[in-house]
């Protein structure tokens, strides 16, 4: 599903990854950990396609990035930091905005938004609504179109935990997709993974399996 060899990403002449070399298969779970500023939500934007690598290779369900960047469209999932909705809009107005750009039928958005736990505030502006309520929302536009592949940047961020594990089924790892899922939650992370990636620095300090002994010295 994913394959990346001797990846690199600057910014000006500032270096945000490189080196990183990892192979994904298809519905596995790969953890990336380290501290901030390590370079963890710049590779799911180099595999989301929205940043471009200037060295090495990345192949994302058997496409080439850059340059065939179309053919993993709609067959991405990207939760990051910004939730992606606009805030004047109401949920089920988001969604379906997001359904019409995915061609996915409108009944989906409802099946959603009740997977969520949000068909009771579905027509409330964004901006009503608490941060984590926006997060179960931004759940939803993730998976919408039914992507095989999820890149998750602190998925569970926001949420409480009996809501965190209603969510489970969607984004978790029985959800039967590949998943890049980016955590500071160590222990967590590596129990929900099949593979770990540290990065510091945007070096790649490990990739495979790892100890959580291992995956805390990112941190130290």
């Amino acid at each position: 599903m994913i394959e990346l060899d001797g990846l690199e990403r600057r910014f000006g002449e500032r270096v945000a990854l490189r080196g990183i070399t990892v192979q994904v298969p298809e519905r596995a779970t790969l953890a990336v950990l380290g501290p901030n500023g390590a370079g963890k939500t710049t590779l799911l934007r180099v595999l989301a396609g929205l940043l471009r690598p200037h060295a090495g290779s990345a192949t994302v369900l058997g496409a080439k990035l850059p340059d065939e960047r179309w053919r993993v469209h709609g067959k991405v999932g990207f939760l990051g930091h910004d939730p992606l909705l606009y805030r004047e809009l109401s949920g089920r107005e988001n969604l379906a905005y997001h359904a019409r750009l995915h061609d996915v039928d409108g009944g989906r958005v409802d099946e959603l938004l009740a997977a969520v736990g949000m068909d009771g505030r579905a027509d409330e502006p964004l901006r009503d609504l608490s941060r984590g309520m926006v997060q179960r929302l931004a759940v939803a536009r993730a998976i919408l179109h039914d992507p095989p592949l999820l890149l998750l940047d602190e998925p569970r961020s926001h949420l409480d935990p009996a809501v965190g594990e209603a969510l489970e089924p969607l984004i978790g790892r029985d959800s039967g997709r590949t998943r890049v899922l980016v955590s500071h939650d160590v222990d967590g992370a590596l129990a929900e993974s099949d593979l770990a990636l540290g990065l510091r620095g945007g070096l790649q300090l490990f990739a495979g399996r790892a100890g959580a002994d291992e995956a805390r010295e990112l941190y130290r």
